[in-house]
């Protein structure tokens, strides 16, 4: 489904005259269709129409997922009576695997399924356990036992994040007090409606969007150039690409090109043709031996991915904090302002109110700033949007760290710290996430093949997921091999592990660094044929 539609490509099957007008086409040119099946018409699908009400549903989405995320740490540790280690432990787990699924609805979208009837089961089942849930907590028993749309697409990105900040500003403010002032089936039942009337409205608006025709699984696709790679290994790559092997001219194909890279050149072996596959000229080669370029090339986009996903395994372990550790650090300061007590947890919403101001800013004001001075359509880079993120974010955890050895020194000696110290730390990151996630939804969704798009932005949510675990995995490190995080904080050293995180974070920060140089050298130095 392509709600904001992506860049004009031709249509893969040849519209007869009658579907033109005054020789303008009425229809999309990028092979997507209506609720019909049939060619999408431009004016009544797609575009800003349809992104209203995607967005809609996101903002239902994510003020649900953030309702629970936000505050589970504190329902675990009161309610079911957690440790701080194991609270920590579990909450990262279930981020984990949060953002884990979307990978196995990514292959069901671009492969079975496509993407608006898988968001349509998915929503489905996601209503179901916000339901549970929230009976769940209701039961006393259970409860004892527990370019130009090119630009516009940018500008959706951008606004698809702020909805989603939208939704976590309520969470950790109106929702987060709800469950810790009324109850707990109050405050999950309040976003399991709001997500089951925006199911209805994404249900409603289908005749908006464009659909993606279902092609060959890009795993398979994938799989089919690694092994026929491995089978030619024997084989000598020729000097000219253009013995290589490519889908003959056909009308559907003439006017696409296919841009040769020299980089992973062993890839190229999967399409080299063989004395014995010319001699079997006009019968079919195994995929598994022999595969045309292009999809050599789109195993390459997806191999250049991989540093940059793998840059953001440590951010997301920062992120994961913000849920876990610094709540639990909240709780052991005090959390009186003035007349009101604040719940820790809803410190959370510093960095929610930092996205919503700067994410305005950002698309309206500096990157028509930047795009004068870059020349870039999105005003910066998405590697140079990374490197800002992650940046902040290892400032970020240092100043957690030394607020946790102030925190430790004022306790020693009978004194507490306000949890308002905090709120620098969440402000930080909510410009950080900023620069970072909505970079990586940019990057993983522009940099992939057009037919493993759903699976390439599912990467990007599996790095969420790889974080999340990772952490949950640092965290069982931690407390079998030392004492930083007891069920006293005021007994152990938090600062300790945040350090840990911070020089992790600086670490990883150089490597990007590293990986992006590389990057544009290659990009620079790469040989480019048309055929």
């Amino acid at each position: 489904m392509e709600a904001a539609g992506d860049e004009e490509r031709p249509l893969l099957h040849h519209l007869s005259t009658e579907l033109h007008q005054d020789g303008v086409s009425r229809y999309t040119n990028d092979g997507t269709v209506d609720v019909n099946g049939q060619p999408a018409v431009k004016a009544s699908t797609g575009n800003w129409r349809a992104c209203f009400f995607l967005l809609g549903v996101q903002f239902s989405e994510c003020l649900a997922f953030f309702a629970i995320s936000k505050n589970l740490v504190t329902y675990l540790t009161s309610v079911l009576h957690e440790s701080n280690i194991d609270a920590a432990r579990n909450v990262s787990t279930w981020f984990g695997t949060t953002f884990f699924t979307p990978l196995i609805g990514a292959f069901l979208a671009d492969t079975y399924w496509g993407r608006y009837k898988t968001l349509v089961v998915f929503l489905s089942v996601y209503i179901v356990g916000m339901l549970v849930l929230t009976v769940s907590t209701t039961l006393p028993w259970m409860m004892q036992s527990s370019n130009h749309e090119r630009v516009k697409k940018g500008s959706f990105f951008n606004w698809f994040y702020f909805l989603n900040t939208i939704g976590s500003l309520l969470s950790t403010t109106v929702i987060i007090w709800v469950q810790d002032n009324v109850g707990w089936g109050i405050g999950f039942a309040i976003p399991m409606i709001l997500t089951s009337l925006s199911f209805m409205v994404f249900i409603a608006s289908r005749r908006m969007y464009r659909y993606k025709a279902k092609g060959e699984s890009p795993m398979t696709t994938a799989s089919q150039v690694v092994v026929a790679a491995a089978r030619n290994r024997h084989l000598k790559l020729p000097e000219d690409c253009t013995t290589l092997h490519y889908p003959p001219s056909s009308p559907s194909e003439a006017t696409f090109s296919v841009q040769h890279t020299t980089q992973f050149r062993f890839l190229d072996k999967a399409a080299i043709v063989s004395p014995s596959t010319q001699e079997k000229k006009g019968v079919a080669t195994s995929p598994w031996r022999l595969c045309t370029l292009s999809h050599v090339e789109e195993v390459k986009m997806l191999l250049r991915l991989c540093p940059a996903w793998a840059s953001l395994l440590v951010f997301f372990m920062i992120t994961a904090q913000m849920s876990s550790t610094v709540i639990e650090q909240g709780m052991a300061m005090d959390n009186r302002v003035g007349s009101f007590t604040v719940p820790p947890a809803s410190l959370a919403s510093f960095n929610v109110v930092t996205t919503l101001v700067l994410i305005p800013i950002y698309d309206v004001v500096l990157v028509p700033l930047a795009r004068r001075a870059t020349g870039e359509d999105r005003g910066l880079t998405q590697p140079q949007r990374l490197g800002v993120g992650l940046t902040l974010s290892t400032l970020a955890m240092a100043y957690l760290a030394l607020l946790e050895r102030n925190r430790l020194a004022k306790a020693a000696v009978g004194e507490a710290v306000s949890i308002m110290w905090q709120a620098p730390a969440y402000a930080v990151m909510g410009v950080s996430e900023v620069f970072t996630v909505i970079g990586m939804i940019e990057l993983f969704y522009d940099r992939a093949p057009d037919n493993m798009r759903s699976l390439c932005t599912a990467f990007g949510q599996l790095a969420i997921a790889a974080g999340s675990y990772l952490n949950s995995v640092a965290l069982g490190v931690v407390a079998s091999a030392t004492m930083w995080i007891p069920e006293d904080l005021d007994n152990g050293h938090l600062d300790y592990f945040f350090w840990t995180i911070a020089v992790l974070s600086a670490l990883n920060l150089l490597q990007f660094v590293l990986y992006s140089m590389m990057y544009n050298d290659n990009v620079a130095c790469r040989q480019r044929h048309r055929y």
